[in-house]
């Protein structure tokens, strides 16, 4: 059931991405039965190397959501100390492997090896989270292709609670390939006006206070305060910040924004699990053109 965010509202929504994400995950599950009985199941590689436990606790929770919809999962964990031609590799192996219909390289990797390489061994027809430079060229070129699952959620969530695009001013913190810009490319694509600042933006507040909708992804603990915001804007926090207490904090500060901002995301609780159910509907999207 899509939401819908009253901006004219005092206080600050809470824009959950749990239900959107059920809601995703329903559709998975149905269609992963559907493709399983025509003798197709549909299978995520997830590629590691890496012994990073917050990493190891986000692989866990993709591999639990894919079971709970009936897909296939497979941790392909080629440990930390793996050479970059070793995951290239298996990159390959995968990309060629028929039964395979969904790859994600996780990070961090190890030193020598870089994401915008290796992930370039993807097929671009598996690569559900968007990380080949074909996917993110085509992208930028307003063609099909897979998006960073993050920053689709991002979209997703903005739709799902009816914030209107067209026309509105849209800043982007960060720019990173994984969110910032395919964010922008995103927003831009529903005719935002869009401003995408980073570490050398100077003066940050003047250009998000303008800001209708405002995207952080940057990973720094309460980078955004009440004077970086406009009051009646919709914040979507893609931080996720571990604390010492073993939780995850975003890159807004919650407490001082509240009851400014119309809406804000949670961390955690509102990227993120939008984030996970994405990466599984791109899997069977991929699953379905393969029978095609």
């Amino acid at each position: 059931m899509t939401g819908q965010l009253v901006s004219d509202e005092p206080t600050t929504a809470v824009l959950s991405g749990a239900a959107l994400a059920k809601e995703i995950r329903a559709g998975v599950t149905a269609a992963a039965e559907a493709l399983a009985a025509a003798g197709a199941p549909p299978r995520l590689a997830v590629v590691v190397a890496t012994d990073d436990e917050s990493t190891a606790w986000y692989v866990r929770s993709i591999a639990k959501a894919a079971s709970k919809t009936g897909m296939q999962c497979d941790i392909v964990d080629l440990g930390p100390d793996a050479t970059a031609e070793q995951i290239r590799s298996r990159l390959t192996e995968l990309s060629e492997d028929t039964s395979v219909h969904g790859i994600m390289l996780q990070t961090p990797l190890p030193g020598g090896a870089s994401v915008e390489d290796l992930a370039a061994s993807i097929a671009p027809e598996k690569d559900v989270d968007g990380a080949n430079p074909v996917s993110l060229g085509r992208l930028s070129a307003g063609l099909p292709a897979f998006v960073p699952a993050t920053a689709a959620a991002v979209l997703e969530l903005l739709d799902h609670y009816q914030v209107p695009l067209a026309g509105r001013r849209a800043v982007v913190v960060g720019r990173s390939n994984v969110v910032g810009k395919p964010a922008a490319q995103l927003l831009l694509q529903r005719d935002a006006t869009v401003t995408v600042c980073h570490r050398h933006t100077r003066d940050l507040a003047a250009h998000t206070r303008p800001a209708d909708i405002l995207v952080v992804a940057v990973g720094r603990v309460g980078l955004i305060g009440a004077e970086h915001v406009n009051p009646g804007s919709v914040v979507i926090d893609v931080g996720t910040n571990p604390t010492a207490d073993g939780g995850l904090t975003g890159d807004v500060d919650e407490a001082e924004v509240a009851g400014s901002v119309a809406g804000l995301t949670p961390v955690p609780g509102g990227v993120g699990p939008v984030t996970t159910a994405l990466l599984l509907r791109h899997t069977i999207e991929s699953a379905s053109r393969s029978r095609a």
